[in-house]
């Protein structure tokens, strides 16, 4: 077993026995159930109420175990001290990013699947349970697989979303990562915005300024495909598959950035 799996894997193992870890989880899959219950007070539009609050708490949830799982992979090892019997070992520094970061990835999708089940659990209980005639009026089945490209992207939002914490970890402090990774989340998805800043200011300094940062900065939006599945409306294979290369492309940038910052600090 070579090294970054090594890595990744007691990486999943100490997220596992992270009690914050099933707090957040157990919290996410109590408001998924709940949501049946907000669902029931607007008539025909409960399955759509459900579907929203399901997708938006997997969102939220999984962001919170990103960050402050994140911020910790490496800032955690320079606090303990551990980080030197880590380099001490046939352990490269790129090694222990990348394993770190696969580690938390697969964290990640464990609980983005624990918290889909749990999703369609109520959405089909809540299909079993209304007459035909009831879910005759209903855009989408309850438990449309077209939600599964989603979820799909949400996971893949919080991959990106993982790396930036990350990198922001190789060289500053958990408090200022945390804080850093969630207002690039915020910025992310009111990145279109910037494109279009040269319409609202005069000067023209401001309008290239906000132009760069708009191609410099990740774009979260295109990943939030929530409203479309909510109304049926189809979401194609192609838009996802462009959608998680651009992450795949920005993830790559990131952990590139933060092994070469990793790689020149100095731990003596």
């Amino acid at each position: 077993m070579s090294v970054i799996p090594r890595i990744a894997a007691q990486v999943f193992k100490e997220s596992v026995r992270d009690k914050v870890l099933y707090n957040l989880v157990l919290f996410a899959v109590l408001l998924i159930a709940a949501s049946y219950l907000i669902g029931q007070l607007s008539a025909g539009q409960d399955v759509k109420i459900i579907k929203d609050l399901g997708l938006a708490a997997t969102q939220i949830f999984g962001l919170f175990i990103a960050v402050f799982i994140g911020i910790g992979l490496v800032s955690k090892e320079v606090e303990r001290r551990s980080i030197y019997g880590l380099l001490s070992k046939p352990v490269r520094r790129h090694e222990l990013i990348l394993g770190k970061y696969v580690g938390l990835v697969l964290t990640l999708a464990v609980n983005v699947a624990v918290m889909a089940v749990a999703l369609y659990a109520v959405l089909g209980y809540m299909s079993w349970a209304e007459t035909e005639e009831f879910r005759q009026g209903w855009e989408a089945s309850a438990t449309d697989p077209a939600m599964l490209a989603a979820i799909l992207l949400i996971f893949v939002q919080l991959m990106l979303v993982t790396a930036i914490a990350l990198f922001f970890s190789t060289f500053s402090s958990p408090i200022l990562s945390a804080v850093l990774t969630f207002g690039l989340f915020v910025v992310g998805h009111f990145n279109a915005d910037l494109r279009n800043f040269e319409n609202v200011v005069d000067s023209p300094v401001a309008a290239s300024l906000a132009r760069v940062l708009y191609y410099a900065l990740p774009n979260l939006a295109p990943f939030d495909v929530k409203a479309q599945v909510v109304h049926a409306h189809p979401v194609s294979l192609g838009y996802v598959a462009l959608t998680s290369g651009y992450a795949a492309a920005y993830i790559g940038a990131l952990l590139l950035a933060a092994v070469f910052i990793f790689s020149k600090r100095d731990f003596k």
